[in-house]
Formats: structure tokens, sequence, C-alpha cells
């Protein structure tokens, strides 16, 4: 993992791709990934359209990219910047905002935690990271609920209470009184559900593979046991930009993470 710097930041050497609607690709060293970064901002001059960046970049390198801007990539294209790594050598974990281990999680065998600011959850086996992603949590209207929840029930697909025209894929709630859960749909680069944690697909699916949910009494009225704990943290600034798009600091690190009971 990389070291934190004299602010607390991760130093991945990120820098920020400008799209503009024409023109093409320059700046590419002969590997086809592009060069180290000077100290202006090195800019891309990309058409906004999802084939040109497909045409750019390979697939995983635009699985990074989804990650690292917060975004799906049918969205991508519709960026005024995206965020991208000068050095692609990296395992994806390594580019995670989120510690690579939380000790205080080290007795638990799976849990799940959400930080709201950086709007990405990690998932922890035993207070080692095991997979991070972006998620778009609730508009300021219906924020997401902070604090300690669980696991509950999943569901492969179902359509939203809020708007039955939503279909909701992988579904997996963690409070069974709102019918808020993680589950994936388009993101934006923001928050903008009613209160649920929206997820790329292939991160919703392993989310609903991997977690655990409740044991229920045979009535189905008692918990028995509960699911894979799910931590919510910090709060969203809706008034600012979202801090991985700051120039100065597109990739800031999550120094600690505060796990209150």
């Amino acid at each position: 993992m990389p070291t934190l710097g004299a602010e607390g930041f991760v130093r991945l050497g990120l820098f920020i791709l400008a799209p503009t609607l024409s023109g093409s690709v320059d700046s590419r060293g002969d590997s086809g990934h592009p060069e180290p970064p000077s100290e202006q901002a090195v800019e891309y001059r990309l058409e906004s359209t999802a084939d040109d960046l497909s045409a750019t970049f390979s697939t995983e390198e635009l699985g990074l990219l989804e990650k690292l801007n917060r975004t799906d990539a049918e969205r991508l294209p519709r960026h005024e910047y995206l965020v991208v790594p000068s050095d692609w050598d990296g395992e994806e974990l390594d580019y995670s905002p989120l510690p690579e281990e939380l000790p205080e999680l080290a007795d638990d065998p799976r849990t799940l935690v959400v930080h709201l600011p950086m709007q990405v959850f990690g998932a922890y086996e035993r207070g080692r990271l095991v997979r991070w992603g972006p998620v778009s949590s609730g508009r300021s209207e219906h924020p997401t609920p902070t604090g300690l929840h669980h696991l509950t029930w999943r569901s492969r697909g179902r359509h939203s209470t809020v708007n039955p025209e939503w279909y909701l894929e992988w579904y997996f709630n963690f409070h069974n009184e709102r019918g808020i859960s993680f589950h994936q749909y388009e993101l934006p680069g923001e928050p903008a559900s009613h209160a649920c944690l929206r997820l790329l697909e292939r991160d919703a699916r392993w989310i609903y593979e991997w977690g655990e949910g409740w044991v229920l009494d045979d009535r189905g009225w008692e918990v028995l046991e509960h699911g894979t704990p799910v931590w919510i943290v910090g709060e969203y600034d809706y008034d600012s930009p979202p801090p991985w798009l700051d120039p100065d600091r597109p990739h800031p690190d999550v120094e600690r993470v505060d796990l209150e009971s």
C-alpha cells in the first residue's frame, strides 16, 4: 500500500484528465500508458464518447477509472474531469482511499465500512481490507443513516418501494424499517439515492455473495443472529466539490476511520 504524505494523503501520482468535445489522445508513451505527469497537470484531449474511452483504455483500466471517479463506465465520458493514475502497475487495493488495516475490526470475521465523505465502501476480513469500490449514497434530502447497522436479507432483484419502475439488482438490505440497502444502480459520481447505497454491478454482486444475512426465529419475528456489521461513517459535504476531484489532492487518503459504538 502507498505511504502517507506529509499532509495525511496518499501520493499515488494521480493526475486530472480533461476530456473535450474533439481532438485526439496524445502524450502517451510507447507502452500505451500515460506518461508520468509533469509539475503541471497533464491533460488529455478526448472525445466525450464511451467508444473513445474504450479505445483509449483497456477493460481493466476502465474498471479502475470507474472506482477512482465514483461513476460507472457509461457515465465516465459525461464528466468534465476524470482522475487517472499515472502508474497502472498497482493492484486495485493499492488505489483505495481506505486504510489497508483497521485493527479494531481484527476480531470480526467480516465487516463492511462505508465512508460517506469519500463515497466508498471497504470490505474487511479480520480487520484487513479485501475489496473496495465506489458508492452513491443518499442525496441531501435523503441522507444515508450513519452508525452501526447489519446486513439483514437479500434479493437477487426487486422493484423499489419508492418507485416501482426502479429495478434494484443484487439487493442486500441493512435497514429493514426503512428499506435501505446495498444494490446495483447507476453511479453519477455524487450522492444521488434515496438513502440506499448504490454500487457497481460487480461490487453489488460480490457483496451479495460475500455478506451474511440475519438469522430469524421460526416466526420471523426475532433476530437470533445479526448479519455482517455495516459501519457507515462521516458526513458528505454537499456544498463542496467531490474531494477526489480536487486538482491539488486528487486522491486523498482516509488516514483513520472512527467507528463509534
